[in-house]
């Protein structure tokens, strides 16, 4: 059930993405923010790479669109991004991902945050199924100020 929500929400994103020009997905939604479609699609990259690569599987994944000096880099920084080579690196990523949780079969293991706190798997995908889901709320948002288009 949970595998089945959180790729729920991780296709619905793409569904938002869908039938756009890179100049729509790097659109921002309004100043003072910078969120833009493809600034969502880059942040849940690098969402995914955070719990299931570094904190359950201990993995040493360098973030890949930001920085010490530049922590939103995944948002600010898409007027020169490779708009296919990000929608890629996201698939890939929701795949490694998919993968390492596959390899954990017990909700109850843990993980260790970078706060030191210990985390289970559980408490993992109920937190990638609700930030997931928030963002996709703005995702809808976005969407519908580019062309109208609303829904799941």
């Amino acid at each position: 059930m949970l595998d089945a929500w959180l790729d729920y929400h991780r296709a619905t994103l793409l569904v938002k993405c869908e039938g756009l020009t890179d100049e729509q997905l790097k659109a921002r939604s309004v100043k003072p923010s910078s969120l833009s479609l493809l600034g969502l699609v880059r942040h849940m990259t690098e969402v995914e790479r955070s719990w299931f690569r570094r904190v359950l599987a201990g993995e040493n994944a360098k973030p890949l669109y930001y920085s010490e000096g530049n922590d939103d880099g995944d948002f600010d920084d898409v007027d020169t991004a490779e708009v296919a080579a990000d929608m890629q690196r996201f698939a890939d990523e929701v795949e490694h991902c998919r993968r390492i949780a596959a390899e954990h079969p017990d909700l109850d293991v843990t993980g260790r945050t970078r706060r030191g706190n210990d985390v289970s798997l559980r408490w993992i995908y109920g937190h990638m199924i609700v930030e997931s889901a928030r963002h996709n709320g703005h995702a809808d948002f976005l969407r519908e100020r580019i062309d109208g288009r609303t829904g799941d």
